[in-house]
Formats: structure tokens, sequence, C-alpha cells
């Protein structure tokens, strides 16, 4: 029941998620690829700090549940003031509080998670909560395809953001406990570094005995981990970000109503919540890397598939997009469950924001770049661009 705020919390983003980018073009269309840029990107630059801030707090007070709270509640205030301009500026300012305080909550769940859940769960654990907040997301963009249909306002859709934040706030309020002890985790750690001594001492037996050893002593690569989640998460904003715009243009030019972008993305999120149920039943830490390296090659190739979309019909073009948008989806939900257990394995306890942060960073590059790529020079480079960042990724997560 705990996990029910989440729910409702994902419903207000992923309605807002489309109609935010949407919104903005409405004001500007000449400039609107720019200013969601900025938008995204010094929203997630700001979120950078703020998630390690928040992820420390929480681990050094061990208390989780109020800084969930806070994120839900300072989401629903500030999307409310969202109804009264129409000022970009004022509007970019707002945003970029919200992305300060909304990711208070990231770190704080993730630990809930992993102590709540032992170790052999923890993949279980993080696909069904992946999932479980994907179908909210999934409810939300349904709920824009609706508001879109009816001609709500952008002040009653604003609010409709805000009053489903409210709801998580409530809701995580009544259901939301702190755990009484916290362990699992640095049994975790203890048992990694025991697992590497017993492994070199028999290494090492061996040796002396004068046997041949083929086993290799190699711990994690850390470092190369947190590169190929920085590269991910870049590959992955340059494609995304603008892509409403993308998809919005080929509705357009098909004779679409408005709300297709929604419905689109409704498919989108249905392949993610298909991903995190088979990453749940089929979760096994043997294959976890080299399936971790096929994902994200993977997304690689489907990048560079929406160059074929480029010279169809606007018909086609939505339905080839709609494809690789699903299998996009199914992708990212296997990769986030791989890499949110094996961060909560490697990021010492007081650093769990840290997988937040790097994603982040990604993120805030990506979502200035991807508008600006495709401002400036066309969705093939777009295409082109984020279909090698995803190839270098790969390479960073076979190092590790």
């Amino acid at each position: 029941m705990w996990r029910l705020g989440f729910f409702f919390h994902e419903m207000g983003y992923g309605l807002l998620s489309i109609f935010l980018p949407l919104y903005i073009m409405s004001i500007d269309r000449g400039n609107g690829l720019y200013y969601i840029g900025i938008f995204s990107a010094l929203a997630l630059l700001l979120a950078i700090p703020s998630s390690f801030m928040w992820g420390y707090l929480c681990d050094k007070t061990r208390r989780y549940k109020r800084y969930i709270l806070l994120s839900f509640f300072a989401s629903a205030v500030i999307l409310y003031f969202f109804t009264y301009s129409q000022n970009v500026v004022f509007l970019m300012v707002l945003y970029g509080v919200m992305s300060m305080l909304h990711v208070a909550h990231e770190a704080p769940k993730n630990v809930l998670i992993s102590e709540l859940y032992p170790h052999q769960e923890w993949a279980r654990s993080f696909a069904f909560y992946e999932g479980f907040t994907e179908f909210g997301w999934l409810i939300g963009l349904l709920a824009g395809f609706f508001t879109s249909v009816y001609g709500f306002s952008s002040a009653s859709t604003f609010f409709v953001c805000s009053g489903l934040n409210f709801a998580g706030f409530v809701l995580s309020f009544v259901f939301v406990r702190d755990p009484d002890l916290l362990f699992e985790r640095r049994l975790v750690s203890m048992e990694k570094k025991v697992d590497f001594a017993t492994r070199g001492v028999f290494v090492a037996s061996r040796l002396l005995d004068g046997a041949t050893v083929v086993e290799k002593l190699k711990r994690d690569n850390v470092k190369a981990f947190c590169g190929g989640l920085v590269l991910f998460s870049l590959a992955t904003s340059i494609l995304f970000t603008p892509m409403p715009v993308f998809i919005s243009e080929a509705a357009l030019g098909a004779s679409l109503p408005a709300g297709t972008v929604f419905a689109i993305y409704v498919l989108n999120s249905s392949g993610a919540i298909t991903g995190y149920a088979l990453a749940g039943r089929r979760s096994d830490p043997s294959t976890g890397k080299p399936n971790l390296r096929r994902i994200v090659v993977s997304r690689g190739f489907l990048a560079f598939a929406f160059i074929l979309a480029l010279n169809l019909s606007a018909i086609a073009k939505i339905g080839l997009a709609t494809g690789l948008l699903m299998l996009m989806g199914f992708l990212y939900a296997m990769f986030i469950v791989s890499t949110l257990s094996l961060s909560m394995e490697l990021i010492p306890a007081g650093k769990s924001g840290l997988f937040n942060v790097l994603i982040g960073v990604g993120g805030a590059l990506g979502s200035f770049i991807g508008p600006f790529i495709a401002q400036g020079f066309g969705f093939f480079t777009v295409f082109i661009t984020a279909g090698v960042v995803f190839v270098v990724a790969y390479v960073a997560f076979k190092i590790f």
C-alpha cells in the first residue's frame, strides 16, 4: 500500500510530461524547441545537487517519509501556480524550483525498497514498483488525451496535475512508514567484500599448489558503471526531449487530432509496463551484466531506426515511430530495474542520491542538446547522435 501515493504522483507527471512541451510550443512556436531544451536542462541541472543532498539527508537522519511528503506537496503547490501565467521566464523559474524539490522522493524510495526487501528480491521489488508507477504514468497520459479531446484549458490541465500530486501526498502520509531497522545494504556490502576475499584465497591456494588458475580476480569498475549511466541518460534525453514535437508534427501532417501524441505515449508506457513485468519474473544476478549490455546496444539500433521514418508519409511515420517507442519503453524498463539493483549494491549508504545525480547529469545535457540539434540541424542529426551515444554507453558497461 505504501506505493499508492507514488502511483498518483506519477499520474500527474505523466500528464505533465507531454502537456508541458506542447504548451510551451503553443506560447512561442518559433523558439519553442529552444525553450523546451532550456526548461529541461535547467531543471535537471538544479536537480543534480538536490538529488545528492536529499540522498545524504535521508541516510543521515534515517528518516525517509518526510522527504517523500515534501516532494509531493511541493509539486502540488507549484503546479497550482502554473495556472496563473503564460510568461515563459516565470514558468521556467517555477519549473526549476519544482525540480529541486521533486527529486526529494527519489533516494528515499530506493532506500525503502532495498531495506524493506532482502537482496535476492531487489530486482523483483524494483520491477514491481517501477511497473506499478509506470501504470500510473500511463493513466496520466490517458488523462492528457481526454483533456485534449474535450478541450480543457491549460489552467485546468495544470490544476489536474496539481490535484494528482496532492492525492499522492495524502496517500503517502497515510501509508508510508520509515523502516524500524536498516541493515540490508550493509549486509550486501559485507557479502561482496567477503566474496572477493574468498575468491582471492582460493586463487592464491591454487597457485601455491602449482595448479593452473583460469579464474580472474576482478572488482566491479564503478567508474565505468557511473559513466555508462550518464551516457545512457544523455542519449535518452537527446532522443526523447524533442520527440513530442516530432510526433506532433507528424500527427498534424496526417490531419490527426492533437491528442494523438498522448495516445502514442500511452503505447510507449505500455511497452515499459511489459518490460517491468518481464524484468521482475526473470531477474537473475548471474546474467544481469550481459543483459544490461544487450539492452543498451539495442536502444542504439532503435535510435538509428528512427531515421527510416523521415522519408515516409505522415501516417507511416506515425506507425513506425509508435512501434519503435513501444520497444524503447520495453528496453528502458529492463535497463532501469537492472541498474537500480546494481546501484544499491555498489553505492554506499550516505550516497544513495548518487544514482539520480548521474542520471540527472546525462539528462540535463541531453535535454538541452536534443532540442538544440532538432531546431538547428533537424531530426536526422538527433537520431544519429542519440544512436552513437548509446553505442558509447554500451562500451562503458562492457568495461564495467
